[in-house]
């Protein structure tokens, strides 16, 4: 199972570390928030690795809702939850961090979860460049460069069939709206199977700590997210 390297596993709970985390967000997520960095004071495990943990153990369900209720610090238990219609990611005081509904046919075959695994956390990956800065000089607010937030909120899909060989997700649409210093990102996209449309989803972004959009400010961001994926991809 490629996840086995980014989390560890005993008697039915998880913990994973930084260096873990770290090496999931920029080796198979493509996403170098410098949250994800093994050294940052707010660090916290990306939201795809626990998706991507979840699905690998419970397997992938052909309509299926995430929510994301809280962040989660390096080596934090974690218990995993059986396979059910809801299933519930709690730490060891019953606090929620992730909730899974569930619905339709299901499969444990592990390489199209893997394959479905890896295609969607590459897409949720590009958000940054690709989609919240076309959105936030479009509205004309930006995050905090000095301290950027970002929070994963929800994200969800629904598949008209679990037999596939190949898929690819592109964007369908993306919105940002905002009030006062708060935002929220939500993205539209479609699951494609050997050029057949199979699916469709969506994904919800929280932003804090808006501000008026500053060109200068974001070109730097964008130049260090590159100059990050560069470096990392010398390594």
């Amino acid at each position: 199972m490629f996840l086995n390297k980014f989390f560890n596993e005993r008697q039915g709970f998880i913990d994973i570390d930084a260096e873990q985390a770290s090496l999931f967000a920029k080796s198979v997520a493509g996403d170098f928030n410098p949250i994800h960095d093994i050294d940052a004071k707010r660090f916290c495990v990306p939201g795809d690795l626990l998706f991507a943990i979840l699905l690998m153990h419970n397997g992938l369900r052909s309509h299926m809702d995430f929510r994301f209720a809280d962040m989660v610090p390096a080596n934090k238990t974690l218990r995993l939850p059986a396979a059910q219609d809801c299933m519930q990611l709690l730490d060891t005081n019953d606090k929620l961090i992730l909730q899974a509904d569930a619905t339709g046919d299901i499969t444990q075959e592990t390489r199209q979860i893997e394959q479905f695994i890896r295609r969607y956390v590459a897409f949720s990956g590009l958000n940054f460049v690709h989609i919240m800065v076309p959105l936030m000089r479009e509205q004309g607010v930006m995050i905090n460069a000095d301290r950027p937030l970002v929070i994963y909120e929800r994200m969800g899909f629904s598949l008209s069939t679990l037999d596939f060989d190949d898929i690819e997700l592109t964007l369908v649409d993306a919105r940002l709206s905002h009030e006062g210093k708060r935002g929220q990102v939500d993205i539209d996209f479609a699951i494609h199977a050997n050029g057949a449309l199979i699916g469709k989803g969506y994904k919800r972004l929280v932003l804090s700590g808006l501000r008026p959009f500053e060109e200068e400010s974001v070109a730097a961001m964008c130049d260090e997210y590159a100059l990050r994926t560069a470096n990392f991809m010398v390594k």
